[in-house]
């Protein structure tokens, strides 16, 4: 049994109440795909998150094991240049020279072994510094990835239209069509 409603007509109110309901249904289906639609793109950047962070580790490891492998590698050279110095110097004692120029040459050997060993220690601070560049930079990478899945999980939050919006379409929608039916009648 259909009532008149509003001043319309049995059939043209029926119809009325049958779009009002109708744009209310369509808001709120609206609304559950939105959620559905910011529910998953919550749950994919979680997984690129976690692959982010794992991405992250992987790189420092691999940086950190880099640095060390270069640490041991000027270590030997150093005890190389160490042992050459040694030997140089032995070499020249063993000439049973004396004087001034076995002195001048023992210092000389002592220099340049000083200074091998010196460069070897700059090559490694240099190293030191770079690998603290490279994490820095990995950190950057993984922070700038975080606030993009971020930022994407915020916008399809804000799709989600709100109860009171979709009802305040709805009666919207519905008074444009009440003035259209009640000035055609």
């Amino acid at each position: 049994m259909c009532v008149a409603v509003f001043g319309l007509g049995q059939q043209v109110g029926g119809l009325f109440l049958g779009s009002l309901g109708l744009n209310l249904a369509t808001g709120l289906a609206q609304r559950s795909a939105a959620q559905a639609a910011a529910e998953q793109t919550y749950q994919s950047a979680y997984i690129a998150n976690k692959s982010a962070e794992q991405s992250f580790a992987n790189q420092q490891e691999a940086t950190t094991a880099q640095l060390k492998e270069t640490r041991a590698s000027l270590a030997q050279e150093k005890l190389a240049k160490t042992i050459q110095g040694l030997q140089a110097r032995g070499a020249i004692r063993a000439s049973e020279r004396a004087g001034l120029t076995v002195n001048l040459l023992l210092a000389d050997a002592e220099r340049q072994s000083a200074n091998a060993r010196e460069s070897i220690n700059q090559t490694l601070e240099s190293a030191r510094r770079q690998y603290t560049r490279n994490v820095k930079g990995l950190v950057a990478q993984r922070d700038s990835r975080r606030n993009e899945l971020q930022s994407s999980i915020n916008q399809a939050y804000n799709q989600i239209p709100s109860l009171g919006s979709i009802i305040l379409n709805t009666a919207a929608s519905g008074l444009s069509t009440y003035a259209g039916l009640v000035s055609t009648a």
